[in-house]
């Protein structure tokens, strides 16, 4: 499939093309053939892709050149071998999520980094908004977060992309309730829904780093990783609306197992009616110094292959 050109590419427009079929297929492997199976065949199934999509090439290159600079070299060199190893990670994540749907695995070994933030909300019956990124593995997050404090979960999330990856989840375990809510559409009856689940004590998660579908949606452009880029406002203006406290959420794997981490980003967002977006600015702000934070650690596992530094044409 031929890729949009970089100059104008929305990350909407990369399609999940044959990648989520090839990763079904390896998961297969995996279950019966075993990790060392799996892992052969992983190899050159990402050498492939590797091979085949050169904006995502170049996206994962420019993200690891920008990391090392902010890091001042303490993150893996900007060159294609490490471009490669940040490939062999995503793949590894989509795995990860296949199998936290499977019920006859087990999650991985896990550690809550944060956990003091979240717990009193639950202990006083009290939902909250939780940003999160496309960095590790969110899916897992969620099926912990039911098996360890019992809470309804709701994912907003974009799903032109995501169709297909979510038919495989639903297919490995029909009896698991998938909470996932479309936000290309957001309307007056999903904001009334998301509040019912709040004030239930249940969790709502959403992305806050990628710009949305229209090009008249609210954006603020801010340094990240040495030069701006724009987050959407989406997120903290659902915060405003639903009244709630709202924390940041990063799962991602390391040597000895799974790490979620929790920050408190603020008890409750109140946005004026005018210059929201300096408003905003604030809590916008301290969301990309986690969202920096986390890349720093986990420099291989934040998830966006496109180019980021760049606004899409309208």
């Amino acid at each position: 499939m031929r890729e949009s050109s970089p100059s104008r590419t929305h990350w909407a427009e990369i399609k999940e093309a044959g990648f989520v079929g090839g990763m079904r297929f390896l998961f297969w492997v995996h279950r019966y053939g075993g990790a060392w199976l799996f892992r052969a065949l992983l190899f050159f199934v990402m050498l492939w892709f590797f091979a085949t999509r050169p904006l995502a090439r170049h996206a994962s290159l420019e993200y690891l050149t920008r990391l090392h600079q902010e890091s001042r070299g303490a993150t893996p060199a900007p060159n294609w071998r490490n471009c490669f190893r940040h490939f062999m990670c995503f793949a590894e994540t989509i795995l990860d999520k296949m199998l936290a749907f499977d019920p006859r695995c087990e999650p991985p070994p896990c550690q809550i980094s944060g956990a003091e933030h979240v717990q009193p909300l639950f202990d006083a019956g009290r939902g909250a908004l939780m940003i999160t990124a496309h960095l590790g593995n969110v899916e897992l997050c969620r099926r912990l977060a039911r098996k360890l404090v019992k809470a309804r979960v709701t994912v907003l999330m974009h799903m032109q992309n995501a169709q297909a990856f979510n038919q495989i989840l639903r297919a490995l375990n029909p009896r698991m309730e998938i909470d996932i809510l479309q936000v290309a559409t957001f309307d007056i009856a999903t904001a009334v829904l998301l509040s019912e689940r709040i004030e239930a004590g249940g969790l709502v998660v959403i992305a806050g780093d990628r710009i949305p579908l229209t090009p008249d949606s609210a954006t603020l452009a801010l340094p990240f990783l040495g030069a701006p880029a724009r987050f959407p406002l989406g997120p903290y203006i659902l915060a405003a609306a639903l009244g709630c406290p709202v924390l940041t959420l990063f799962g991602a794997r390391g040597a000895e197992g799974f790490t979620i981490t929790i920050r408190p980003l603020a008890e409750r967002i109140v946005l004026p009616r005018r210059e929201r977006q300096q408003a905003v600015a604030p809590y916008l702000s301290a969301y990309v110094a986690a969202l920096t934070e986390e890349c720093r650690k986990n420099p291989l596992q934040w998830f966006n292959f496109f180019p980021f530094w760049q606004a899409p044409a309208p």
